[in-house]
């Protein structure tokens, strides 16, 4: 008979963690892993919460014990692995029921997905879930697309496992097809220019200001209690602390400087290139974790160019908060300014004051000021975070500072990919003359694109000289 309000595929420890959060909110589960044994597992280990779990080995059974309209959370790997689960389940579902789908999927996928399910009136959620695995079990935030019918069938399910914030849940239905999807992609290539710049800062202290680990931990956590107060602050103080049992060193000091990555950032970087936006940040990072897997060239190069001179720096902590607080505010610029786009060429009509919102707890980039932000897109126009008044006054304030670190750097030898990028987009986007005339005259000499005047309407062409030889040099002996 069936009585589980939901089913959950893939108990991996992501989709175990969702499983036993349902349970906990009083939903009763039912679960399934192509692999059996893991679902014995899975009942061991839930203990009291056993009772309100539903495990079925038979893909037929698992289906029948769940309530029609059915939906069933899948967690499995991203791509290929979707596309044959759904083919499994399609036998067994009717019409109306859903299939909802939480890894981290090319929102393009989803909404291939979407649109294939929907001829067979069958409904698909594509939704980002962020909080990692501590967030799927307590609460993480939780970014809804596709089918408007299936969410609100699944709705109460997934408001009552979502973070929550003052009491309201941080969850929303975004728009239809890949919408859950790629708000999920943007967090992640903020996360990405958050998580550099924090380096970068780090950085400073370690090479210039020549602090270890521990003093490093102390200042993060006394910034995580200002403006900075966010989760990735939070935690960069924990790392930083903690000391490897065996060596009693600092473990910071021990892990190799290689960061991995999922793709996720690379997408966000690539989907602000197609919309034309620039996401400068998002792309800083993403290409310094590309060149901190070149381990063995960096060496390589180092020997050849020798090692950084390590040339004094005179920054404060203080300049080095408001640096911070500056390049962050200019990476959640580009990332909403992207969405903010996407939302207009694909027809989503995003709510970004409620992406604001439900990013406000559970997810990774949590942070004091998305009260702001959801503040400046609710009941108004899209505009740039760097436009709206709070924001203004902020970047006001501290966008000196970012210069001076930026300028540090570039004298002392210090990668900034991310800093740097974010001084550069805040001052292009703000410069009213700025130096594009002249492509605009480059581009009609060789290519004849055209370009429009200041002083008349329509496109006009230069009077250029017809042609110019250009000979080969001579070698120099």
């Amino acid at each position: 008979m069936s009585h589980a309000d939901i089913g959950l595929i893939g108990l991996a420890v992501m989709g175990s963690n969702l499983a036993l959060n349902i349970a906990e909110k009083g939903h009763t589960i039912a679960v399934h892993n192509r692999t059996a044994s893991r679902i014995d597992d899975f009942v061991a280990m839930a203990g009291p919460l056993a009772e309100r779990v539903v495990p079925k080995a038979d893909l037929a059974e698992f289906i029948a014990s769940i309530r029609r309209p059915r939906s069933i959370i899948i967690m499995v790997k991203a791509g290929k692995p979707v596309d044959e689960m759904i083919e499994q389940l399609l036998p067994y579902l009717e019409e109306g029921d859903a299939i909802i789908e939480c890894g981290n999927s090319l929102y393009t996928d989803t909404d291939r997905r979407f649109a294939y399910l929907q001829g067979k009136g069958i409904g698909y959620l594509g939704v980002g879930v962020s909080g990692g695995e501590e967030g799927a079990r307590h609460g993480p935030s939780i970014m809804v697309g596709g089918a408007k019918a299936q969410w609100h069938n699944a709705e109460p399910v997934l408001k009552a496992i979502a973070a929550k914030f003052k009491g309201e849940p941080c969850c929303a239905y975004l728009g239809e097809g890949g919408a859950g999807h790629f708000v999920k992609t943007i967090h992640n290539g903020i996360e990405y220019g958050d998580m550099q710049m924090i380096a970068e800062v780090y950085g400073f202290m370690r090479d210039g200001l020549g602090m270890k680990p521990a003093e490093c931990a102390e200042v993060f956590r006394k910034w995580n209690e200002g403006p900075l107060n966010s989760y990735l602050i939070e935690i960069t103080g924990h790392v930083l602390d903690a000391v490897d049992p065996e060596s009693g060193t600092a473990l910071v000091e021990l892990i190799l400087d290689k960061a991995g990555q999922k793709g996720t950032g690379r997408w966000s970087a690539i989907v602000a290139q197609e919309l034309a936006v620039p996401a400068t940040t998002i792309e800083g990072a993403v290409a310094a974790r590309s060149i901190s897997a070149m381990k063995d060239e960096r060496l390589e190069a180092e020997k050849l160019y020798g090692a950084r001179r390590g040339a004094e720096i005179s920054l404060s902590l203080d300049t080095l908060e408001k640096a911070l607080l500056a390049g962050k505010i200019a990476a959640y610029a580009q990332g909403f300014a992207v969405m903010a786009k996407a939302s207009e060429e694909k027809g989503w009509n995003l709510p970004l004051g409620t992406v604001a919102k439900i990013w406000r707890a559970g997810c990774i980039i949590r942070s004091r000021f998305l009260d702001q932000m959801s503040a400046a897109y609710e009941g108004g126009p899209a505009r740039n975070l760097l436009l709206v008044p709070d924001f203004v006054e902020l970047m006001k304030a501290n966008h000196g500072a970012l210069r001076e670190v930026v300028a540090a750097g570039a004298h002392g030898e210090f990668p900034l990919p991310c800093l740097g990028a974010a001084l550069s987009y805040f001052d292009a986007y703000r410069q009213g003359l700025g130096t594009a005339n002249l492509i605009q005259g480059q581009r009609d000499f060789f290519g004849a694109h055209g370009f429009e005047r200041s002083d008349k309407d329509g496109v006009h062409h230069g009077d250029w000289p017809a042609t110019i030889q250009v000979e080969a040099a001579e070698p120099q002996v």
